[in-house]
């Protein structure tokens, strides 16, 4: 039984001399595997976003939900954006 599947696509002029410059450099043998490695990282950047929503928004989330007192208002936000940003200028200016 066969495990592969011929596509034709079609890509931008720039993406298909990237295809072709990869192939040429040595660093793929075919157009396929440049292909195909640029659909594994898609997949394996798809799965880090998804383990990411699942493990840190989500619970993040659910605990603000849970203890809304211990947000901070937009006002403590900007405060805190701006001290910090403030320290990193100050940190930059005197090369500390």
């Amino acid at each position: 039984m066969r495990t592969t599947q011929p596509l034709t696509i079609t890509l931008p002029l720039e993406m298909a001399q990237m295809v072709k410059d990869k192939v040429s450099s040595g660093e793929y043998a075919t157009e396929s595997e440049v292909i195909r490695d640029g659909l594994r990282t898609l997949a394996a950047r798809d799965a880090a976003v998804e383990r990411w929503l699942r493990e840190e928004v989500i619970p993040t989330m659910d605990d603000a939900h849970a203890h809304p007192e211990e947000l901070l208002t937009a006002e403590q936000v900007r405060r805190n954006l701006s001290d910090h940003i403030n320290a990193i200028a100050t940190k930059s200016r005197t090369g500390a």
